[in-house]
């Protein structure tokens, strides 16, 4: 009992640091990426620490449980690792250290210094395809005119605007054939770097020739052409921000991904950015999220008289749209719409991809399908899309 009670005043007087030595090993490798060449080096370096640091406090923590735990752990560790006990260990002071041009590093080096936490996670999706059909930053889906040009992107980074056109006379549905980026200059990371793509015109370059921006190796801002004339991405590093422009049929699409706060970083007078606020309502063709669908791919022109532009019918428009698309959300049914607007079989290629896009980058999966009646702005309650025959009327009033 005396020496029990001896070791307890030693710890009084000396405590035991090992969670200050389990602090510091934390703080060495939370920023670590596995993924990336030379983790083991520094995993290494910082087991080498800790175990220093458990060293020198073995005696006053002799008998702490959590002490062994750690012995045991670091040992462990050392193995999986092949870790060798002599060599060099890290500085219990690290310094995060990132590339100036690439924002994901960016954010975790501010984060580490305390700064105001920017989850690298919070990135927000847009994309545009079809008559076209809006999916803005919010997740709300629009099938919208806005005929002639309109930002669809407009922040102190990123500049993104189109021009759509009428697809069939008589009917209010337009489709983009004209898509123009600015990256705008940004610190040494890039000059300003401008993209222009028009139908059966995609190239694979910026208009001045180049397919990069950034010094030397570093490429903060790059082209990669995926299908020559048919489809390109492009990553910019620096914003972590990347577009798909796609050509299908004759028109274009778009999908892009951006971190929240370079999306919202923008004057008021740039406030007319279909991506963030959605289109006007005096440009929408859909009634709060409910699409009319043309009956028997007939359109009600000016005078009364119908025009059989599409060659679909309700039932065939359905039956193909299902050939790709599974999965009844709001992405098939603007297929369906855009087949009896147009008759054109390659806006259910262009449906398809664009739900390929929100896929690939969308950073929540829960939120990658939109159903007709599942909430929110563009597809509310009662806005499940009209299909029956016995609504001619008011399916063809939308086009009149």
């Amino acid at each position: 009992l005396p020496s029990v009670l001896c070791l307890g005043d030693c710890q009084l007087q000396t405590p035991c640091r090992i969670q200050k030595c389990t602090t510091d090993f934390v703080s060495l490798t939370s920023h670590l990426n596995s993924a990336l060449q030379g983790f083991d080096l520094e995993f290494c370096k910082a087991l080498r620490a800790y175990s220093a640091c458990t060293y020198r406090n073995s005696k006053v923590c002799r008998g702490n449980l959590v002490y062994h735990s750690a012995v045991l752990g670091i040992s462990d560790l050392m193995s999986q690792r092949n870790c060798s006990k002599d060599g060099p260990t890290s500085s219990t002071n690290p310094e995060v250290t990132h590339e100036p041009c690439n924002y994901s590093g960016h954010t975790e080096a501010r984060e580490h210094q305390g700064r105001e936490k920017t989850s690298p996670s919070t990135y927000l999706f847009c994309g545009l395809f079809g008559d076209p059909h809006l999916r803005t930053f919010k997740d709300h889906f629009q099938t919208c005119k806005v005929e002639g040009a309109w930002p669809l992107v407009d922040n102190n980074y990123l500049s993104v605007q189109v021009t759509n056109v009428p697809v069939v006379p008589g009917s209010s549905a337009t489709a983009t054939n004209k898509i123009t980026i600015i990256f705008k200059s940004y610190q040494d990371c890039t000059d300003q770097k401008v993209y222009q793509a028009v139908t059966d015109d995609l190239p694979g370059a910026f208009v001045d020739g180049t397919t990069s921006g950034g010094d030397g190796n570093t490429k903060s801002l790059r082209i990669v052409e995926k299908v020559s004339g048919k489809y390109v991405e492009m990553h910019a590093k620096y914003i972590g921000t990347t577009l798909y422009i796609r050509q299908l049929g004759h028109y274009l699409t778009l999908a892009i991904r951006m971190p929240q706060e370079l999306v919202m970083a923008y004057e008021e007078s740039q406030d007319l950015q279909l991506c963030v606020n959605g289109c006007p309502s005096s440009e929408r063709i859909d009634y709060s999220g409910h699409l009319p669908l043309p009956v028997m791919g007939q359109l009600l022109l000016q005078g009364g008289a119908a025009h059989p532009w599409s060659v679909y019918t309700l039932e065939t428009a359905t039956t193909k749209c299902q050939e790709k698309m599974l999965v009844k959300d709001i992405y098939f049914y603007s297929c369906v719409f855009d087949l009896l607007t147009t008759g054109d079989a390659n806006f259910t290629a262009a449906a398809h991809s664009a739900l390929q896009d929100v896929e690939a980058l969308h950073p929540r999966k829960e939120h990658w399908h939109i159903f007709p009646d599942s909430g929110g702005d563009g597809v509310g309650k009662g806005s499940k899309f009209s299909v029956g025959r016995g609504l001619v009327c008011l399916i063809l009033v939308a086009f009149l």
